[in-house]
């Protein structure tokens, strides 16, 4: 594992490009050169020239030289990310080098080639190696110079690298400009922020740069410490402060700009909030941008966070007043999902200054401030779930939160939480929300995690923005304490209706809690302060072209069907108001073959919303299949219209690649294995083999060892399986199921019923078809009732169910027979039974609730719930029954 970030992990190979190589032999410093001439179709050939240099003390740094064209350039130093190498930024190299500059790489100490322990950017080490390497660029003949011994030279980089970015502006006073991207400010506060234990992630540093051995001694010695304690101590900071960029903070005065990510739960925004602070405040010039990615994946906006680095340094190197710097504060955000490939849609979003984490701020009454208390479990264990350290390039999971997907967990009595009013009107959060708490502890060292939810309405399912918690250690707390808990900067937008739900838990994945149990007691002493960025504003998109031709050309194609008589069917337009719609279905109609008045579906109208899993339910010939076949587009409906996010279902509409489907059985080639067919069908679709998430699917099947057996030789239910995980491929938005229980055994009947919940509650859609409804019952939150064609009733379960004449009546304590006898002959009432935690009581055409209710309190029955209680089952024969 490393932390290395999706684009850089090196190129990959172009297209028609072509190695030579010359021979040459160059002695630097006690290094040996290769020069390679790159020829590119992008402009001038690139010329290459890899050398080991020697940095004293035995350490051997492997190095890349990139120039193109002739003539003096600055030169820029890009260094790479934690667990990587040179080769990583070669590409970034290349095109610097095109665009006239003189670029050298390295690998760190410890990475790649270069030998020496890694010292996290030791000022003695890593960054006394990078005043090296600008000692040998003031030797080259290519290198533009400021006076002897002084190149004209920026730096730049990502995470590690750019952290040396930063320390080469505060150690060198010849570094010009630097461009330093997803980075630290303090280590410290980044790794034991608040003096907790970011556990995950510094095991992860140290397996990145493969094992403890390979750091300096003193590093290993104070990892170990600090994990077996579970907590830092005054050394640990103190180590990690020295090696940070803010250790030299009054020193860095050069053009800086800063890019970070918002999907980071590694270094968050307050990190370059801090970089940003202190370097303007030397009188440099600092634009700082958040990118849509980060250490937990997400879009890095790779091609035009590089473009801005070369306008930057243009600016700054080359003294072109011309380039676009761009603005001094911008935020990419997310606008939804593009229809016709599923890509995340992005936009950015700028102002003229940077407004900082604690901009212009606005009050959000939690509700009342009583006390709540909750638990420290022994060994801090099960822990809550915000984000996944170290899965960044598996997927992204921090960026589905902007999409309305909630991945994150809370254990039950290991958390308080506090909820707001909807609010009146969308609310844009850009910064860092605060909140003042009292706490308690029976402990006197308490370790909160403070985190802000997006809550839909109706309670939907909580989002956590970018999955970003804020930790807390609390001393003192067992005599009761007031902290001002600052929580994770974010730029998310939470919509009209929705809440705001802070949330207190006692432990989380990512972090070391204390081992020992302990009651917490919570309570508010202030208003949830959330800060704003009214300067920020998204830019007008400038019109297409197509918007000034596509009028008239419209007119001409009308005016030659009228000419012509002819009628042609077009696809009709999405709809925008259905865009987060997954599924609407209006007026459908279709007939029977070669029948005029005979229809298996007929004007049947219903609406599907995320989160739902719903149910179709119906008698053999309802016109289930029917139905989903022409969801499907396999066949053509006679009238009406199907909607999948807006847009219109048509044979191969392109909607269709956000829907899996099983319906009606899978087909299978029987002489491959499992998962080759798996392989071989999604590579039929034509996308990414990333974008499968096969092992998902896999998993889902569970099918063991019999994945790598021919397909020939499984039972149905094993068939049945594995169609399930080949409609789960790619993790489709909405997901439709004909009979999926079909051939499965009860265990596997109940694992596909949590799969489905799972499914939904991730934000996606499911639609099943059934015949078992016990396991609709339990699975679906919805349903639809169809009966010859028609819709018979729709609405949630609790809706459809709850409609009989028989109550549930729960109790406090059980009810003895002769109690339960005496219910049974009251006026009113059918019949009385005792049931799991209380009575089964059917009333007769004469009885009500409320005169139930008053005898059973009068027999001193303890009274806990009263609700009405009806089978599945029994509610569905009741309508069909009923249908005309």
């Amino acid at each position: 594992m490393d932390l290395r970030l999706p684009r850089l992990r090196g190129p990959a190979p172009r297209k028609r490009r072509r190695w030579t190589t010359a021979a040459a032999a160059v002695v630097v410093l006690a290094g040996a050169g290769t020069w390679t001439a790159v020829a590119s179709d992008d402009g001038p050939a690139v010329h290459r020239a890899d050398r080991v240099m020697a940095m004293g003390g035995g350490v051997r740094i492997d190095t890349s030289y990139f120039t193109a064209g002739s003539g003096r350039r600055p030169a820029v130093l890009i260094g790479h990310g934690f667990g990587g190498s040179k080769d990583d930024v070669r590409q970034e190299a290349e095109k610097l080098a095109r665009d006239g500059y003189a670029v050298l790489t390295w690998s760190a100490r410890g990475f790649g080639r270069s030998s020496g322990r890694i010292g996290l950017n030791d000022p003695d080490g890593e960054v006394a190696d990078v005043s090296k390497l600008i000692d040998w660029l003031a030797t080259r003949p290519e290198v533009r110079l400021d006076k002897a011994g002084d190149p004209r030279v920026g730096v730049t980089g990502a995470s590690y690298g750019g952290a040396v970015s930063l320390l080469a502006a505060g150690h060198d006073p010849r570094v010009d400009a630097i461009a330093p991207s997803i980075t630290y400010w303090n280590l410290a506060d980044a790794l034991f922020p608040n003096g907790v234990f970011k556990k995950l992630w510094a095991g992860i540093f140290i397996n990145s740069g493969g094992g403890c051995s390979h750091f300096e001694p003193r590093l290993c010695a104070m990892y170990n410490r600090v994990a077996e304690a579970g907590k830092p101590d005054a050394e640990a900071r103190a180590l990690l402060s020295s090696r940070s960029p803010s250790a030299v903070a009054d020193r860095i005065k050069v053009p800086t700009l800063i890019t970070q990510g918002q999907t980071d739960s590694l270094f968050p925004l307050g990190q370059a909030d801090a970089m940003a602070k202190a370097i303007r405040a030397n009188g440099a010039p600092v634009d700082v941008d958040w990118i849509a990615g980060g250490h937990d994946g997400g879009d890095m906006e790779t091609d035009r966070v590089e473009a801005r680095v070369g306008s930057w340094f243009d600016r700054y190197l080359k003294d072109d007043g011309n380039a676009d710097t761009g603005p001094a504060f911008r935020v990419t955000r997310t606008g939804g999902i593009d229809s016709t490939d599923g890509a995340v849609q992005l936009k950015g979003a700028s102002g003229d200054t940077y407004p900082g984490l604690e901009s212009t701020g606005h009050a959000v009454p939690l509700g009342t401030g009583r006390e709540r208390s909750f638990q420290n479990p022994a060994g801090a264990s099960p822990p809550a779930i915000s984000a996944l350290p170290g899965l960044g390039g598996a997927g992204g999971l921090s960026q589905l939160s902007s999409l309305g997907v909630g991945v994150s967990l809370d254990f039950p009595g290991q958390y308080a939480r506090f909820d707001s009013a909807p609010v009146r009107a969308g609310l844009r959060v850009t910064g860092s929300p605060t909140v003042k708490v009292h706490v308690t502890s029976s402990t006197d060292d308490a370790v909160l995690f403070g985190k802000v939810y997006d809550v839909g309405p109706g309670g939907a399912q909580p989002v956590l923005p970018a999955q970003l918690v804020a930790p807390l250690r609390v001393t003192g707390a067992k005599a009761g304490k007031d902290v001002t808990i600052v929580l994770p900067a974010i730029d998310h937008e939470i919509q009209k209706g929705h809440r705001l739900r802070l949330v207190l838990a006692s432990t989380d994945l990512g972090y070391a809690s204390p081992a020992a149990p302990a009651t917490y007691t919570v309570s508010l002493r202030s208003d949830l302060e959330v800060p704003t960025a009214p300067g920020a504003r998204t830019a007008a998109a400038p019109l297409p072209s197509w918007v000034w031709w596509l009028p008239l050309t419209g007119a001409l194609v009308a005016l030659a069907l009228l000419l012509t008589g002819r009628r042609r069917m077009t696809p009709g337009v999405p709809d925008p108001a259905l865009a987060e719609v997954p599924l609407q279905i209006t007026d459908l109609s279709k007939r029977y073959a070669k029948s005029a008045d005979r229809y298996a579906v007929r004007e049947l109208s219903f609406r599907v919303e995320r989160g739902q899993v719903l149910g179709l339910l119906g008698p053999n010939g309802a016109g289930k299949t029917t139905t989903l076949r022409m969801l499907m587009g396999l066949i053509k409906p006679d009238g009406g219209e199907i909607r999948v996010f807006g847009h219109a279902i048509r044979p191969g509409a392109p909607v269709l690649s956000r829907v899996g489907a099983f319906v009606e059985g899978a087909g299978f080639l029987p002489h491959l294995s499992g998962r080759e067919n798996l392989e071989l069908y999604w590579r039929a679709t034509g996308r990414p083999a990333g974008d499968a998430h096969l092992a998902e699917a896999l998993e889902i099947a569970g099918l063991g060892d019999a994945l790598a057996r021919a397909v020939r030789t499984y039972s149905q239910g094993m068939r049945q399986r594995l169609a399930i995980a080949q409609a789960m491929l790619g993790l489709p938005d909405l997901l439709i199921l004909d009979e999926p229980t079909n051939g499965l055994d009860p265990p596997q009947i109940r694992e596909m019923r949590e799969v489905m919940i799972r499914y939904a509650a991730a934000g996606r859609t499911v639609i099943v078809s059934s015949h078992l409804l016990a396991e609709v019952e339990q699975s679906c939150t919805h349903l639809v009732v169809m009966d010859r064609g028609r819709l018979v009733q729709a609405g949630e379960v609790g809706e459809i169910i709850g409609s009989g004449d028989t109550l549930l009546v729960g109790t406090a304590s059980p009810v003895d027979g002769p109690v339960v006898e005496k219910i049974g002959a009251l006026p009113g009432v059918a019949s009385a039974a005792a049931a799991e935690g209380g009575l089964l009581v059917r009333l007769d055409a004469d009885g009500s609730a409320e005169r139930l209710v008053v005898e059973l309190v009068r027999l001193e029955v303890p009274v806990a719930s009263v609700g009405p209680h009806r089978r599945l089952e029994d509610a569905f024969l009741t309508l069909i029954g009923g249908a005309a």
